[in-house]
C-alpha cells in the first residue's frame, strides 16, 4: 500500500518555473532604454515634421533636423532595438567577389537566453509598422497640397523606415525573398495570431543567407 502511494506521487509534476516565466514575459519590459529609443527617434521625426512650421521658418533647418532623426532611428532600430527587443538582426555584406549577401538572423531561445517579452514585441512591431504608414500619408498630403519641396524628405522617411520593416519581416518569416509571399504570410500571421515572443523566434534562422544576383 505504501509502495502504491509512492508510485502515484511520482507522476505528479508541478512546474512553477514555466508559469513564472510566462508571467514575466507578459508583464515585464526587460529593456526599457531600448524600448524608449525604438519609439523616440521615429516619433520625434514625425512630430518635428508636423510642427516645424510653428517653431521655425527655416526650411533647411527643419529638413536637416528631421533627416537626422530619421537617420538615428534607422541605425538604432537596425543595430540595437531589434536585437534586444525581439532577437532579430539583418544586414548586408559584400564578399570578395563583389556580390551582395543579405543575412537574416533570429536569436535561439535557451535557458541562459530568455525570449523577449510580449510587451516589448508589441511595442517593436507596432512602432515598426505604424510609422511608415504615417509617412505614406504625409507623402500623399504633400503631393495633393503641392508642397513639393517636402517630398524629398517624406520619401527619405518612407525609404528608411520601410527598409527596416522589410528587413525584420524577412527575419520573422525565415528570409523569404518573394515580396508577394512575404506580404501574404506576414498579414495572415498578424491578423490571426497574437503578438507574442514565440511568433518572432523562428527555428533554424541562425546565419540564414539570401543571395541577390
Amino acid at each position: 500500500m505504501k509502495q502504491a502511494l509512492v508510485d502515484d506521487t511520482e507522476d505528479v509534476s508541478l512546474d512553477f518555473g514555466n508559469e513564472e516565466e510566462l508571467a514575466f514575459r507578459k508583464a515585464k519590459i526587460r529593456h526599457p532604454l531600448a524600448t524608449f529609443f525604438h519609439l523616440f527617434f521615429r516619433v520625434s521625426a514625425i512630430v518635428t515634421y508636423v510642427c516645424c512650421d510653428w517653431f521655425s521658418r527655416s526650411f533647411v533647418g527643419c529638413f536637416v533636423t528631421v533627416l537626422l532623426l530619421l537617420s538615428f532611428d534607422f541605425w538604432s532600430v537596425k543595430n540595437v532595438t531589434g536585437r534586444l527587443m525581439v532577437g532579430l538582426r539583418w544586414w548586408n555584406q559584400i564578399d570578395e567577389d563583389g556580390k551582395s549577401h543579405w543575412i537574416f538572423e533570429a536569436r535561439k531561445v535557451s535557458p541562459n537566453n530568455t525570449a523577449a517579452t510580449e510587451a516589448e514585441a508589441r511595442v517593436f512591431w507596432l512602432g515598426l509598422i505604424i510609422c511608415p504608414m504615417i509617412w505614406i500619408v504625409f507623402f500623399f498630403s504633400s503631393l495633393f497640397s503641392l508642397k513639393l519641396k517636402w517630398l524629398a524628405l517624406v520619401i527619405a522617411g518612407i525609404s528608411l523606415q520601410a527598409a527596416n520593416l522589410y528587413g525584420y519581416v524577412l527575419c520573422k518569416l525565415g528570409g523569404e525573398s518573394d515580396i508577394s509571399k512575404v506580404t501574404a504570410s506576414f498579414l495572415s500571421q498578424t491578423v490571426f495570431q497574437t503578438a507574442s515572443p514565440g511568433d518572432f523566434q523562428k527555428p533554424g534562422l541562425e546565419g540564414l543567407e539570401i543571395h541577390k544576383h
